[in-house]
């Protein structure tokens, strides 16, 4: 198969929409996380992410859970995570049973302030989809984004 082939050709097409579609929804999530919260993108999808994983008390990840989570490195990780905890939105703590381990909670600040995102992120997500519904290029996937049900069970 030669790189003009009409299949991957398509598959590289479907890739490049797949990646303008990304970048165009964090764009409008990054400016309305921004200024009305002072929150990065991935700072609210840690947030997020923490606040999903609680049951009773604990609701926390190990710092590799939390990378794999945000899809950064681990030191762009550290970064991170020291940027919201140096704010009081998150905490680190030794696993008792092994000392090697780092894990991150959410405090009832970081909890906070998600809960006050959270309408804007919505808002931005939804602004986002439906200017990309108007892309003949990105109408299927801004469709199917809009349509997606994900089960409530978060698997990290």
């Amino acid at each position: 198969m030669t790189a003009t082939a009409p299949a991957l050709t398509a598959l590289a097409h479907g890739w490049c929409a797949l990646s303008l579609l990304h970048g165009r929804i964090e764009s409008y999530l990054e400016r309305a996380l921004q200024a009305g919260h002072g929150l990065s993108v991935r700072e609210y999808s840690l947030l997020d992410v923490l606040s999903r994983q609680f049951d009773g008390e604990v609701g926390h990840l190990q710092m590799k859970q939390v990378a794999d989570a945000v899809v950064l490195s681990q030191s762009a990780t550290t970064r991170l995570v020291t940027r919201l905890e140096d704010r009081g939105l998150l905490s680190r703590y030794l696993c008792l049973t092994d000392r090697r381990g780092i894990y991150v909670d959410v405090t009832d600040a970081g909890l906070k302030l998600l809960e006050e995102a959270r309408p804007a992120s919505e808002a931005a997500l939804r602004e986002a989809l439906e200017g990309a519904a108007e892309d003949p290029r990105l109408e299927p996937l801004a469709r199917a984004v809009a349509t997606v049900r994900v089960p409530t069970v978060v698997a990290v």
